[in-house]
């Protein structure tokens, strides 16, 4: 069933937070290594240290949420949330006292 599969209630958005110490040239080295990994999965830069990415269900969230988790840096502080397309949808996003029009949902090829 296709109109199940594209419920707004199913499809999902993971959020990675994140805080990592960049006093040293290797803790720098360290948090840029951990965001160039989490944009070669597929997320994209929301804030400086948030990061978002658009899954076609919980199931395929989940892959990804394990993938971040493979690559945790050892120092730091990292939050990784999973909230519905609904819940996505009702964020109000302001570019200072304007409020700005949320982009598109991008658009998933699926193969099967």
């Amino acid at each position: 069933m296709k109109s199940e599969r594209l419920n707004s209630y199913r499809i999902m958005w993971i959020l990675v937070f994140f805080d990592l110490p960049t006093e040293t040239k290797a803790e720098r080295r360290t948090a840029q290594g951990f965001r160039k990994k989490i944009m070669g999965d597929g997320f994209a830069m929301f804030q400086f240290s948030i990061y978002l990415r658009h899954c076609s269900s919980m199931e395929n969230a989940e892959v990804h949420i394990k993938r971040v988790q493979k690559i945790l840096p050892e120092k730091g502080h990292i939050g990784i949330m999973s909230i519905t397309d609904k819940q996505f949808g009702m964020m109000k996003i302001f570019q200072g006292k304007k409020p700005q029009v949320a982009t598109n949902v991008p658009q998933q090829l699926e193969m099967f």
